[in-house]
């Protein structure tokens, strides 16, 4: 049973970030979504929130599981055995710094490759960071992230956020 890990700050899930699971999920029979739960990063929700949000985009997909995860991703992977990291390439503008993570996960943890995966383009210009900032200032973001996702936004935004 091959398994791949997708792991992010999830903050939040995004529809790309879902097209990038499904993408995963076909390719490998175990993926685990892991949420990352570092301190030192700070976030709009919660490591607990970012979870449960992220279970409930993915619910109902086979084969997909969540779990937060602190420390290096590669002893993460390590621990899970996982044959893959899977990570998104939106532009070139990502690849250098991911190819960075890679070539480093792969001195880490040698036993597990990174798989690059690119979104639907229609997602390539999705961020979670963009997402915030459009919902901070009400703008539309219904296209961009699951309807739960964007009900969470909108009341992070009205109670101050």
């Amino acid at each position: 049973m091959k398994k791949a890990i997708y792991a992010g700050t999830f903050d939040p899930i995004t529809n790309g970030h879902l097209d990038l699971i499904y993408r995963a999920k076909n390719l490998f029979d175990v993926l685990i979504v892991a949420i990352s739960s570092k301190p030192e990063k700070t976030t709009l929700f919660t490591a607990n929130e970012r979870l449960k949000m992220v279970k409930e985009s993915i619910q109902g997909i086979k084969g997909v599981k969540t779990q937060l995860f602190s420390g290096l991703l590669a002893d993460f992977a390590s621990r899970a055995k996982a044959v893959a990291i899977i990570r998104g390439l939106r532009a070139i503008s990502d690849f250098e710094y991911e190819f960075q993570m890679a070539l480093m996960n792969r001195k880490l943890a040698p036993e597990t490759e990174t798989v690059f995966l690119m979104p639907n383009e229609k997602y390539t210009y999705l961020s979670s960071t963009l997402i915030k900032e459009i919902a901070r200032n009400k703008g539309d973001i219904s296209h961009f992230v699951p309807e739960m996702v964007w009900k969470k936004l909108k009341k992070k935004f009205r109670s101050g956020a």
